[in-house]
């Protein structure tokens, strides 16, 4: 066997999957490396108290804080990387996230490409994740030359019940874009999948449209496309010039291997992606790879991300929760000048969290009484880059994030927000009345839709990539996750994490590999593959 190969992709999440997907049918040689393994399908994959409450599928690694106090991130190392257990809500960037925006916290800056660059990815990535969504509902909403792919779920009662009453007080509520692929939306001959444990579960009936089952999947049923999984990429090498990467190293049951290649992908998450970097100094680039801006590992983001549940009087019976969002406050606000975020119903909280939110508000009740009585609320408000908020190096090579929360005004004021809903609702429906609140926020430990350590941008003084997501330092090295916003808007990332993908494999096709676009067939065969 050979240790020499075309391209080389580090990381199975949303941009490695997807840029392994558009590439497979080049015919070009693909490695694909993967520091995890693949989730087993077992019972505990939907058993809360295991996935939640005791981080079965979590890594045991500590990182540190600005304080060098350890923490264990929120995060999973296996195939498909965090998309195996994100909540699949597929949003496109508003035309606005492109554009400077000022905020309580200070200044969202600019994209050098605007949403016009990424329209048509959008729509082929809303196609490829098998996106359920209805144009014209979000009142924040970009333009769109296609409707979605697939309608969007339907509401349960008590949801479409929300939906009526937030209408009748002046608000747009609009379903959610979910990225599933249920049998029931191509035949009536097969059993319908019912989704219940969905946001920060894995999903044994790969319903949930993650990077693995839908492109990494198909991906690999090329003969040219491999797939290494416990291979952790330790270091990046430099060539003699110290232009090009030529090796990765490579660790895989405790022996180090070497693979080559001409094309390096990185997509290891914007934490890691931005630590291989800096683990992989050389004496000609000593302050990490990529890193003459001195921009690696800066300008960490985090989206404000927190839960509120409202106990109210109004019986919940809902299976799948997860279906409908409110983005009126996302450019502002009657008595806000600023952005605010958006409000979104999340999948039910576990039964410990639930119990340990009653146990306050409503000591004696069972969960199940609790859970009858609770609605579960994910609200997200733009976090900002900042210089000082990076991912660093200790000296024994783990992992320090020095962070500070930024334009967490907006956070509160949309937290506000959802307590006024709730009283207005309260006017025209008993039920909804005299409301008590639970929740909690994410700190730094969540590592909530990390991005920004890698930024990319036209000027190698301030950014790290180019508007190709090359490195400007190194000629073959691209990173195609979230470590290359410059700003991360209030949306959840992984659909323009997959845009993005999908439009830096056109440029690696067309531009690098000089194939011109891959031809209509081999694009079929995929895409049947992934189909199947």
């Amino acid at each position: 066997m050979t240790n020499h190969y075309d391209i080389i992709i580090i990381g199975t999440g949303s941009g490695g999957s997807t840029m392994a997907y558009k590439l497979a049918p080049t015919g070009k040689r693909i490695l694909i490396l993967e520091r995890g393994g693949f989730i087993p399908k077992e019972k505990e994959n939907w058993d809360p108290h295991e996935v939640v409450t005791n981080g079965r599928y979590r890594p045991k690694e500590d990182w540190y804080d600005k304080d060098d106090k350890p923490f264990k991130p929120f995060i999973h190392y296996n195939v498909g990387g965090n998309s195996k257990m994100y909540g699949a809500a597929l949003f496109r960037f508003r035309e606005s996230d492109f554009e400077e925006v000022k905020h309580y916290g200070g200044i969202s800056p600019q994209w050098p490409l605007k949403y016009d660059a990424y329209e048509n990815y959008y729509e082929q990535a809303e196609k490829l994740y098998s996106v359920h969504g209805k144009r014209g509902a979000d009142p924040s909403e970009p333009y769109a030359n296609a409707e979605y792919p697939l309608p969007p779920l339907a509401y349960e009662p008590l949801i479409k019940d929300l939906d009526g009453k937030m209408k009748q007080i002046g608000l747009r509520p609009f379903p959610l874009p979910m990225g599933v692929k249920l049998p029931q939306d191509y035949t009536a001959t097969e059993a319908p999948v019912v989704l219940e444990n969905f946001d920060g579960f894995p999903d044994l009936t790969d319903s949930k449209a993650d990077g693995q089952v839908m492109c990494l999947r198909p991906a690999l049923k090329n003969k040219n496309v491999t797939l290494m999984t416990h291979a952790y990429a330790e270091r990046l090498l430099t060539d003699a010039s110290g232009e090009r990467v030529s090796e990765v190293l490579v660790l895989i049951n405790g022996e180090k291997i070497k693979f080559s290649a001409d094309i390096f992908v990185v997509a290891c998450g914007a934490v890691n992606s931005a630590a291989l970097f800096l683990r992989s100094a050389n004496e000609m680039h000593p302050a990490g790879l990529a890193n003459s801006s001195d921009q690696v590992g800066r300008n960490l983001m985090l989206h404000h991300n927190g839960c509120l549940v409202a106990f109210t009087r109004k019986k919940n019976d809902c299976v799948f929760q997860k279906s409908l969002g409110i983005a009126d406050f996302y450019h502002g606000a009657g008595d806000s000048e600023f952005p605010l975020g958006e409000i979104q119903l999340m999948g039910r909280n576990d039964p410990d969290t639930i119990n340990w939110m009653g146990e306050t508000l409503f000591p004696g009740k069972s969960y199940a009484e609790l859970k009858e009585m609770s609605i579960d609320f994910w609200l997200t408000a733009e976090d900002l880059p900042s210089q000082n908020n990076r991912v660093t190096l200790r000296n024994d090579g783990t992992i320090k994030v020095n962070y500070t929360r930024t334009n967490y005004t907006a956070f509160l004021k949309l937290k506000g927000k959802l307590k006024e809903i709730f009283v207005k609702l309260g006017e025209l429906d008993a039920d909804y009345k005299d409301v008590k609140w639970g929740g909690y926020d994410l700190d730094v430990s969540g590592m909530s839709h990390q991005n920004g350590t890698l930024r990319f941008g036209n000027d190698p003084k301030t950014s790290v990539l180019d508007l190709n997501c090359k490195t400007h330092d190194l000629e073959n090295v691209y990173v195609v996750d979230a470590s290359f916003f410059p700003s991360c808007g209030a949306f959840n990332p992984a659909l323009t994490i997959a845009a993005n993908a999908l439009r830096v494999a056109d440029h690696l096709i067309n531009e690098v590999l000089k194939m011109g676009s891959v031809s209509k067939k081999e694009v079929m065969e995929v895409e049947c593959l992934c189909n199947s």
